[in-house]
């Protein structure tokens, strides 16, 4: 089993890095294939995105795909829901959080598909309060369902705020930082991370993160979309799979 954790480690940090993710939206899926409940997979899922959300956007930053200024507040936001989600998920079964698991990957799907970034670098601001407010409701949605919300900020920045899909991508993985950390630190406290198994696939996954980070800065923005989408339908139907036909 180790040495499976390890690869999907791996495999799972180089998605991460590429798509500016936390990892779990894919991590969760194949970890309850192996045979791990959900539950525990969301525990394993947030201390590998507490591992690549960090050294990820210490790259990005080191690359100058990373702009801070707005997204210190949308981060905050996301701490404090992080907290929230955590006791969310313990409230609610595990089939609800897989139906809620698959109506957010619809979800991401919808507004990537949908989505016109620019390509001129200019983005649209917003009020600090809005900014934390919207960072605090995608962390308590996003970590009760062992994600770290990336794959609605993304979206959101993208299609609502026009950030080119680089940066967008960059932001969003710099959110999952925030959200994991006051995740993991919640599940710590009620006792629901099996971190043996959460050290392999986080340790393994810094490899991928920065070969993810590499490829991202190497292809174009309407290549990435595309990949992006393409990732977002894999996951789903392997959700899918699990939830009908077990």
């Amino acid at each position: 089993m180790e040495v499976v954790l390890v690869l999907v480690g791996v495999a799972v940090g180089t998605l991460s890095g590429f798509f500016g993710i936390g990892g779990g939206m894919i991590l969760v899926p194949i970890l309850m294939l192996l045979g791990i409940d959900i539950k525990t997979a969301i525990g394993i899922s947030i201390v590998q995105m507490v591992f690549s959300s960090f050294y990820g956007s210490y790259l990005n930053h080191r690359r100058g795909s990373l702009v801070l200024g707005e997204g210190i507040w949308v981060g905050v936001g996301g701490f404090v829901g992080g907290f929230i989600g955590v006791y969310l998920s313990m409230a609610i079964s595990s089939r609800t959080l897989e139906y809620l698991f698959m109506g957010l990957l619809i979800f991401a799907l919808y507004r990537l598909f949908s989505a016109k970034p620019k390509d001129d670098g200019s983005v649209k601001t917003l009020h600090v309060g809005v900014l934390f407010f919207v960072g605090m409701m995608i962390g308590i949605f996003a970590i009760s369902l062992g994600v770290g919300g990336s794959i609605m900020l993304t979206p959101i920045l993208v299609g609502f705020l026009h950030y080119p899909i680089k940066k967008a991508v960059s932001a969003g993985l710099f959110f999952v930082a925030f959200s994991s950390i006051a995740g993991l630190t919640s599940h710590l406290s009620v006792g629901t991370v099996d971190l043996e198994k959460g050290i392999f696939v986080a340790v393994a996954s810094l490899f991928g993160v920065y070969m993810g980070v590499w490829l991202k800065e190497h292809v174009s923005d309407s290549k990435h979309k595309l990949y992006l989408l393409i990732m977002y339908g894999v996951a789903l139907s392997i959700l899918i799979k699990k939830i009908f036909l077990g």
